[in-house]
């Protein structure tokens, strides 16, 4: 049928639109957010529902998205792995060298989010971002894997590839420095430490009363605040 031919409202767009609002959201059982009862620290909940993800078999809970801006202010995301969580600080790894290590040597702050769906929740976190210097880089380096290890020293990330033979050339190429210096980190490796001054959980609610509960750094003490959904 062609494009004169359709009836109206069935465009591509609209069925996708369609389907789209057909797909479920927030299916099962959700757990509940008791504000009343949170911590006065929102690393201390965030650890709880990190464990709780875990022990419910959430796929990479400690997956998060991070978001970063350039020069220009313009943003930029992608899905990285959580590296730590020490002293409320939110640790992630990779090269300096990398869009998002020259936009964080540029403005050297971040936002993240995490989001576990089977659980119908997420954390949104944002602040100033940290290296935490060479040893701790170091550290974080070598307690990768050795391919890993291999595809980080290859290094250019970020960059136009102009073949794929090049990439398999390079990392055979690393991989022979890893096996020749299993101590070898390049010194472009970094660690990074975001450090929030405001942290949201929010719940859902199969009936979109959801539960949204800001915490926000204020003369160093945390306040707390629920939000409407």
């Amino acid at each position: 049928m062609s494009s004169e031919q359709r009836p109206p409202g069935d465009s591509d767009e609209e069925r996708l639109r369609s389907q789209l609002r057909t797909l479920p959201v927030f299916a099962g059982t959700m757990p509940r957010l008791d504000s009343d009862a949170a911590p006065e620290q929102p690393a201390e909940l965030f650890l709880a529902w990190l464990a709780e993800a875990i022990e419910a078999g959430v796929r990479e809970p400690h997956a998060m998205t991070l978001a970063t801006v350039d020069a220009a202010g313009r943003p930029s995301s992608r899905v990285l792995i959580l590296k730590g969580l020490a002293d409320g600080q939110w640790q992630f790894a990779t090269s300096r060298d990398s869009r998002k290590g020259q936009e964080l040597a540029h403005t050297p702050w971040a936002a993240a989010n995490f989001y576990w769906p089977e659980l119908g929740r997420q954390v949104r976190l944002r602040g100033r971002v940290l290296d935490d210097g060479p040893a701790e880089a170091a550290r974080d380096f070598l307690a990768r894997g050795p391919g890993s290890r291999a595809e980080s020293l290859v290094g250019h990330q970020s960059e136009p590839l102009a073949d794929r033979s090049e990439l398999e050339r390079a990392f055979a190429e690393a991989q022979a420095q890893v096996e020749a210096d299993p101590q070898l980190v390049p010194g472009h490796w970094a660690l990074f430490s975001l450090v929030p001054d405001e942290v949201e959980f929010w719940q859902a609610h199969v009936e979109r009363r959801h539960t949204r509960l800001r915490y926000a750094l204020e003369r160093g003490r945390w306040t707390r605040t629920l939000l409407w959904p």
